[in-house]
């Protein structure tokens, strides 16, 4: 494994006994110091690579190397922190209580448990019983004990799950910070928006096939203008003639340039001194909606 790259999987598989493929020969590849999006529906096998990225499962063939080790090695484990699924704790002990038993289990000491209490901001309620934690503080106090090794790579399963509006800002932010300098964060994410915001790499999973991995600005497509204009040949006829045949197409009357959409201004005085009017000028953004519908073959709005 490259001293850059912290996760690598070949022709990983997981096949259960009765049949079902959940993971279909994934090749992964996660940067060191990036926060890396592992993007696909409920459903896809997300949760399934992720568990036997940390040991908690053996796959069925393929292999990967996961902070230097294989997965579930003592030696790679000590490196890595991770929530996969919902967290679990002790529902009559504090927050802090229970993050003195995981560092505990952990060999880790005590002093440890103020500093990510601190972190996820958790501090002035990790007296209270976990029992009587929201759903935001319960991801939070996950995250605290997955970070309490320090660890190189955090690992996230949905961490966002179940919670409202404003607790799913405070954890995109969370993850933001946490993803500083040289610690890797995977994040698993149905949630578009949510890998849009705080990714800076993307794997997207479906039907357990990893069918695209690239950078955020790769998986929105290239920039461009769309513009309406009258009457249309002309426009199109000078367009085609500004920027050449193969960066201008026609659809659904408009017309599409491929080119840096901060040239928009000079488009518009080149239509307008040549007489023609223009309705609608403005850059072309693919949703990552978009992206992902096209690449996973789902259908808007299923």
């Amino acid at each position: 494994m490259e001293n850059t790259t912290v996760i690598e999987t070949n022709g990983l598989t997981k096949r259960y006994g009765n049949g079902v493929l959940a993971v279909d020969s994934v090749e992964m590849s996660v940067r060191r110091g990036e926060v890396y999006g592992f993007l696909g529906p409920n459903g896809a096998g997300k949760t399934t690579t992720l568990r036997m990225l940390v040991g908690l499962i053996r796959p069925t063939s393929g292999m990967a190397t996961v902070a230097g080790h294989a997965p579930g090695d003592p030696a790679g484990l000590a490196k890595i922190g991770s929530l996969v699924e919902a967290p679990g704790f002790y529902p009559y002990l504090s927050g802090r209580e229970n993050l003195k038993v995981v560092a505990d289990f952990a060999g880790i000491g005590h002093k440890r448990v103020p500093e990510v209490l601190d972190i996820v901001e958790l501090t002035s309620r990790a007296g209270r019983k976990f029992g009587t934690y929201s759903t935001g503080m319960k991801q939070r106090l996950g995250v605290a004990a997955a970070l309490l090794k320090d660890p190189e790579l955090l690992i996230l399963d949905e961490p966002t799950n179940g919670l409202d509006p404003q607790g799913m800002a405070e954890m995109r932010k969370l993850i933001k910070d946490i993803g500083q300098g040289n610690r890797t964060v995977l994040l698993s994410s149905h949630l578009l928006a949510e890998v849009e915001q705080i990714c800076d790499r993307v794997g997207v999973i479906s039907g357990g096939k990893l069918v695209t991995q690239s950078t955020v600005q790769e998986l929105l497509g290239e920039e461009g203008v769309l513009v309406r204009a009258q009457p249309a040949d002309r426009a199109y006829e000078l367009l085609t003639g500004m920027f050449g045949p193969a960066a201008v197409s026609r659809q659904d009357g408009s017309i599409r340039l491929k080119t840096d959409p901060a040239g928009s201004v000079e488009i518009n005085s080149r239509l307008v001194a040549a007489g023609i009017g223009v309705s609608e000028l403005r850059p072309i953004e693919r949703s990552l909606e978009e992206a992902f519908f096209q690449l996973t073959g789902e259908k808007q709005g299923s």
